[in-house]
């Protein structure tokens, strides 16, 4: 009996004795709470563990544990208004961490999705702050680093009551509206379309000055071919006209009878050619007679 009840308190003292100790890991804070009430320090500050071991009084104590590490805050994107009063839909990202882990615990109650409510909200009215006081050009061509650093600078003076640093704003894509892309596009698309049809009208009248100055060219070169034919013709014309006249000196009765074989030739070459023609005249002559004589 006594063996069995030594047993018993052992037990119990070692539940109570590791009940009584937590650890908390690196890159992590913890804050006991005592029936309700957060600890504090001798002056009066909320007491934060630091990395390590640590004691609690078991049942009564319940301990908290806050990520020390730095966050990230990346939610949807939201809308904002230029100078311009034109819309843009805009999607950043906000790096934090805790600062004062006391501050957070108190403001927050370490629920991290309510912190990051009430941060996003604080780094949307600085950015939109920034984006109120400049143009859309301004935005896109240069000023975007200016405008992240001055919507930090802004959120970070409100993230003080949470107990939260913010250690960077980024602005990772800026957008127009759906509906306005749209429209815009429809009027890239239009100017697009006449531009093309003003290329094509242009391409279409050069080619025509192309087509008419090939045609003219040929034409001018048709013509010099066929004066140079009719040239070469009439020099070959006359040739065969000296070379007969010099033929018909040598010899006019064989030149006579060439002659009249060609014509006899060219007469008679179909059957149904009819010559109407008396037999003693000159054209038969060389037929009557071989030696031509009439």
């Amino acid at each position: 009996m006594v063996k069995n009840l030594s047993i018993i308190i052992v037990i119990l003292a070692l539940l109570i004795g590791y009940s009584s100790v937590f650890v908390v890991k690196e890159g992590t804070r913890a804050i006991v709470i005592t029936f309700g009430k957060v600890q504090q320090e001798a002056d009066g500050t909320t007491a934060v563990r630091e990395p390590g071991l640590h004691f609690k009084i078991p049942v009564f104590d319940k301990v908290r544990t806050l990520d020390a590490r730095i966050q990230t805050l990346d939610e949807g994107s939201d809308r904002f208004v230029t100078s311009e009063k034109e819309d843009l839909i805009v999607d950043s990202y906000v790096k934090w961490r805790i600062e004062d882990f006391a501050t957070y615990f108190l403001s927050t109650g370490g629920n991290r999705v309510q912190a990051e409510a009430l941060l996003k909200q604080r780094v949307n009215n600085g950015l939109r702050a920034e984006f109120g006081t400049r143009t859309i050009q301004q935005i896109v061509s240069g000023e975007r680093t200016e405008l992240m650093n001055s919507a930090m600078s802004q959120a970070s003076e409100g993230s003080d009551e949470l107990g939260i640093k913010i250690v960077d704003v980024r602005v990772k894509k800026i957008n127009l509206p759906e509906e306005i892309s749209i429209s815009i596009f429809n009027r890239m698309r239009a100017e697009r379309a006449a531009a093309a049809r003003e290329y094509r009208s242009q391409g279409k009248e050069q080619g025509e000055i192309i087509k008419a100055n090939i045609d003219a060219r040929v034409e001018v070169m048709l013509a010099d071919a066929q004066r140079n034919a009719r040239q070469l013709r009439g020099e070959g014309d006359a040739q065969a006209a000296n070379i007969y006249a010099q033929t018909y000196n040598k010899n006019p009765e064989f030149y006579a009878f060439l002659r009249s074989m060609d014509a006899y030739r060219n007469s008679f070459n179909s059957k149904q050619d009819v010559l109407v023609i008396e037999p003693n005249s000159d054209f038969f002559r060389f037929l009557n007679d071989s030696s031509g004589k009439p």
